[in-house]
C-alpha cells in the first residue's frame, strides 16, 4: 500500500516538473514571438534565454556545492565530542550569513573578489549554509543513542558508525536542508546579475532599463518555474528514497 503511495507520489512530482517546463517554454515562445516591441525583439530570442538560464543553473549548481560541501561536514565535526563547544559560534556565523540580504552579501564580496560568477556563487554559498548545518546537526544528533551503543558494542569503528549508521539515518534530514538551500539559490541568482555574474537577472535589469514589463516578467518567472520545478525533483528524490 504505501509502494503504491510513493509510486503515485512520484508520478505527480514528475508530472509537476513537466508541466511548469511546459509553461517555461511557452512564456518564452510567448516573448520571442509575440515581442512587444522591435526593441524586444531584437533583445530576446532563444539562444539568449538558453544561454542564461545555463548560466542562472551553473550559478546554483556551483553555490550549492559549495553550501553542502562545507556545512555537512561542518555539520558532522560539531556533532563530535570534541567539537561540539564551538556549535553555537559556527551556528551564529551562519545566522549572520542569512541574515543578511542577499544583495549586501554580494556587495561586500565584491570587494574581496571583484565584480564576476565566482562572487556571487561565493555570496550565495555563504548565504544558504545555515539550513543544510542546521539539519545535519539536527539528524545526526536524533539518531536513537541505543543504536550508537549497539554498534560500539559490536566493535564498529567510529567512522563506520558514522557512515552506515548515523548518516543514513540522517539523511532525509539532511536532504530537507539541501532542498532549502537549493531553493534559497534558485531565487539569489537573479542577483548575480547585478555584479556582473549573469543569469537570468539580467532580463530583469534589461526591461527596466528599457522600461519593458513583458522582459521583467520573464526574467522574473522563469527563476519562479525553476524554484518549483526543484521542489518537484526533491518530492521525487524523497520518494525515491523510500520505494
Amino acid at each position: 500500500m504505501r509502494a503504491n503511495s510513493d509510486d503515485a507520489g512520484y508520478a505527480v512530482s514528475l508530472c509537476r516538473i513537466v508541466l511548469l517546463a511546459v509553461i517555461g517554454i511557452l512564456l518564452c515562445v510567448a516573448v520571442v514571438e509575440h515581442p512587444q516591441d522591435r526593441l524586444v525583439a531584437q533583445l530576446v530570442s532563444y539562444h539568449r534565454v538558453l544561454v542564461l538560464l545555463g548560466q542562472h543553473l551553473s550559478i546554483v549548481a556551483s553555490a550549492s556545492a559549495l553550501a553542502i560541501l562545507t556545512a555537512v561536514p561542518a555539520g558532522v565535526l560539531l556533532t563530535r565530542p570534541r567539537f561540539r563547544a564551538w556549535t553555537p559560534r559556527l551556528i551564529g556565523l551562519a545566522r549572520i550569513g542569512q541574515a543578511v540580504p542577499g544583495l549586501a552579501v554580494i556587495a561586500l564580496s565584491v570587494g574581496l573578489l571583484g565584480v564576476g560568477t565566482m562572487t556571487a556563487i561565493l555570496a550565495m554559498g555563504l548565504c544558504s549554509l545555515l539550513p543544510i548545518l542546521n539539519n545535519t546537526l539536527t539528524g545526526i544528533n536524533a539518531v536513537d543513542p541505543a543504536l550508537l551503543a549497539a554498534a560500539h558494542g559490536m566493535g564498529v569503528a567510529p567512522r563506520h558508525v558514522l557512515t552506515r549508521v548515523e548518516l543514513p539515518l540522517a539523511l532525509a534530514m539532511i536532504m530537507a536542508g539541501i532542498r532549502s538551500a537549493v531553493t534559497i539559490n534558485i531565487g539569489a541568482a537573479v542577483l548575480a546579475a547585478f555584479v556582473g555574474g549573469g543569469g537570468l537577472g539580467e532580463l530583469i535589469i534589461t526591461g527596466n532599463t528599457i522600461s519593458r514589463v513583458q522582459v521583467m516578467v520573464l526574467g522574473a518567472a522563469l527563476p519562479m518555474l525553476m524554484a518549483l520545478a526543484a521542489d518537484a525533483v526533491f518530492d521525487m528524490i524523497d520518494h525515491g528514497m523510500k520505494l
